[in-house]
């Protein structure tokens, strides 16, 4: 991972992954044996779905993904003082899944201004 270019976001945009990006023949299923994708991508719930086939597409986005945490490495978050002050934000998406059309959903969770 040393060698690694810097990620400037955790996921590249406008990535599109779909299980049409498998392993088709031997060949590639043997070189994605050779690679630690199952053990990457545990962490990583988008990416989990393509688990079980991953292809070279799928584990060129958790390279992106090991790539930002390097950078960020050194980051921290700083929690504001006074009270605890809890925010709560969603998101959904309407049959974005290109594989099976199912909706996803997304939240996140902020405390006292940080991102918990």
């Amino acid at each position: 991972m040393e060698h690694l270019k810097r990620g400037l976001l955790p996921m590249r945009h406008g990535i599109k992954l779909s299980k049409k990006q498998s392993p088709k023949t031997d060949e590639e299923l043997q070189r994605m044996s050779n690679i630690p994708y199952a053990l990457a991508v545990e962490a990583f719930s988008m990416l989990s779905r393509y688990q079980a086939c991953a292809g070279e597409a799928h584990w060129g986005a958790v390279k992106s993904i090991l790539k930002y945490l390097k950078r960020t490495k050194d980051m921290f978050l700083i929690y504001g003082g006074g009270g605890l002050i809890l925010e709560g934000y969603s998101n959904a998406s309407f049959q974005s899944d290109d594989d099976d059309a199912k909706s996803q959903s997304s939240f996140v969770f902020k405390l006292n201004g940080g991102v918990a």
